[in-house]
């Protein structure tokens, strides 16, 4: 069974789908590897260090028209129409964006996995790219928190004089949060938190951080461990009670989402104003509209003299380990579309497995993503 590994092609990506420990990892299971040239040498690896490992160095072509394509983030319309009937794709889909490509996958009889849609069970973990991913986009964001902040995070006190730690605020608790908190409570900040889910208290305690209990009168917790969406009323009085607490803070980490929907508004520009002048807004929301209505997405800008941050894509920036921890959530979930049949590898989309049921997007040329 052949395996293609294509090269990103978003402006913004230096991941790739497999590392060379990856590539050798299914080459001892027996596939048959294609990589395109240099596809990943923006992440740290050349292509000898493939080569090193046996695979098979092709044009794009060759390899969009393997039995499984493994990718970041979801093809092109050019792509698929690379790829063979029957063959199958696993990569980041959006497929909450309606933009015509599960259509297109659809049309061409191609199987689609998506990985962000893989849920977040225990038996899942080891495919769960979101989590992977976004562990690491929030250690990201607070070493970016760093370089916009001008003052130091910690307690220092020298002989020319002290300054206190920086007051970070992190607004969402899921895995960003809870890596966002670990990571500034290392550099020394006094940390607190804030998650509409009352029962990532104690994790966030776990960490030494503070809980920020507000009482918007209405519990924040949904479906598979995730935030749901508020009422009307419920996110106007979180704003309000919010707003104070932020203007008391250097630093915003910000994380709040929610699957398929616009990111809620957590941050005000009342907020913001009332902010010193000097702090750091780092919005990781800014891709799906922002928990703050004055950041940018993919860009940096200063408003009422504070920095805003809305860079979309954290583990592209860490892109080694970035991709060897989604080469390996890919490893795993090949274990379950695939099988070893007498001596030969076989596709296996089994529906009755409740991992391939979640993540399966485009199956036998019909979409099966309802659509939200």
């Amino acid at each position: 069974m052949i395996i293609g590994l294509p090269k990103e092609t978003r402006p913004d990506e230096a991941r790739v789908g497999l590392t060379p420990d990856g590539v050798k990892k299914l080459s001892k299971k027996g596939f048959k590897i294609l990589v395109e040239r240099t596809c990943g040498l923006n992440a740290g690896f050349p292509d000898d260090t493939y080569v090193m490992e046996g695979v098979e160095l092709a044009d794009a072509r060759t390899v969009y028209s393997s039995e499984i394509v493994l990718k970041v983030h979801k093809p092109t319309q050019e792509e698929i129409s690379l790829m063979k009937n029957g063959s199958v794709i696993v990569s980041h889909m959006e497929p909450y964006q309606k933009d015509g490509t599960l259509e297109k996958l659809a049309q061409a009889g191609i199987e689609s996995l998506a990985m962000e849609l893989i849920p977040r069970t225990s038996r899942a973990q080891s495919m769960d790219a979101l989590s992977s991913q976004a562990n690491i986009a929030g250690y990201r964001a607070v070493l970016e928190a760093t370089n916009r902040y001008k003052r130091f995070f910690p307690l220092m006190m020298t002989s020319a004089g002290s300054s206190k730690p920086a007051k970070v605020l992190v607004l969402g608790a899921g895995v960003a949060g809870l890596q966002a908190i670990a990571t500034a409570k290392r550099l020394g900040a006094s940390v607190e938190a804030y998650d509409i889910r009352a029962e990532v208290k104690e994790q966030i305690l776990s960490l030494g951080a503070k809980f920020v209990e507000l009482d918007v009168g209405e519990e924040g917790s949904g479906q598979g461990g995730y935030a749901k969406e508020l009422s009307v009323e419920a996110k106007k009085r979180q704003q309000s009670l919010l707003t104070e607490r932020i203007k008391k803070s250097d630093i915003i980490i910000s994380t709040a989402n929610i699957p398929g929907r616009k990111a809620p508004v957590l941050i005000t520009e009342e907020a913001v104003q009332g902010m010193r002048a000097g702090s750091v807004v780092i919005d990781m929301a800014a891709g799906s509209g922002g928990n703050c209505p004055l950041s940018e997405a993919d860009r940096v800008v200063v408003k009422h003299g504070v920095t805003l941050v809305g860079f979309m894509n954290y583990p592209s920036m860490m892109a080694a380990d970035s991709s060897a921890f989604y080469g390996n959530n890919l490893i795993s979930l090949l274990g379950l579309v695939t099988e070893n049949k007498d001596g030969k590898l076989k596709l296996n989309i089994n529906l009755e497995d409740d991992i391939v049921a979640a993540a399966l997007v485009t199956h036998l040329g019909d979409i099966r993503l309802k659509q939200v």
